[in-house]
């Protein structure tokens, strides 16, 4: 019968592979919690594939050049505008460039046109240029940090499709946690997730060119 990883299931995995007995381990097993979203946080900062892909879409106001990032972003992919406020137009992309080259290119925000420029202001937001003269539809593409798997949110992209990168990427980080080497459980999460990019070579636009085989 097939299984599926829930948080409580690789809980106990973790448990089952450290072989020891309960009750002298309360302090690891306590720690596995944290140890799973240290793992989460792994696999979303190395592997840059679809299962992290989220497709969002927002409005650019009148007059506003800097917005807020959605939660849990990571990276942005692309993004693209309307090029009439009504949103029934054609979609063109609007190209990242440096927070400088924003700057320079448009350096009065009083100023107003349609947006063909971006850039990260900081972690927290982007900066748009021109700055918009109407509210124009807007749609980005960014690599997220899924919600993290607790009590309450037993699974999410990586317990569904990439079990074993995440239990590999677990044993990584009780390794480190229990001051022992790590390299085994390292060398089967570097074959797991070579394997996940592997699939998702032949996929993925990047984004104006497609990616090929190394």
């Amino acid at each position: 019968m097939a299984t599926t990883m829930t948080f409580a299931s690789l809980t106990t995995d973790l448990q089952n592979y450290l072989e020891r007995g309960t009750a002298n381990d309360t302090l690891v097993f306590n720690q596995i919690p944290e140890i799973i979203n240290f793992g989460e946080r792994r696999c979303a900062r190395e592997l840059k594939v679809l299962g992290y892909v989220v497709a969002a879409t927002f409005v650019l106001q009148a007059n506003l050049a800097v917005y807020p990032k959605p939660d849990r972003w990571r990276e942005t992919v692309s993004m693209n505008v309307s090029n009439t406020p009504t949103g029934t137009a054609v979609r063109q992309p609007m190209f990242p460039r440096s927070y400088e080259y924003i700057r320079l290119y448009w350096p009065d925000d009083t100023q107003v046109s349609l947006p063909k420029f971006y850039a990260d202001y900081n972690y927290q937001n982007w900066i748009f240029a021109p700055t918009p003269d109407a509210a124009y539809p807007a749609e980005v593409l960014y690599y997220e940090q899924p919600a993290l798997l607790g009590p309450t949110n037993q699974q999410n992209w990586l317990t569904q499709y990439a079990p074993r990168l995440l239990l590999y990427a677990c044993m990584i980080e009780m390794q480190l946690f229990l001051k022992k080497d790590a390299s085994a459980a390292q060398a089967l999460y570097d074959r797991e997730a070579g394997v996940l990019n592997g699939e998702d070579v032949d996929k993925i636009l990047d984004r104006s060119t497609t990616r090929q085989k190394d």
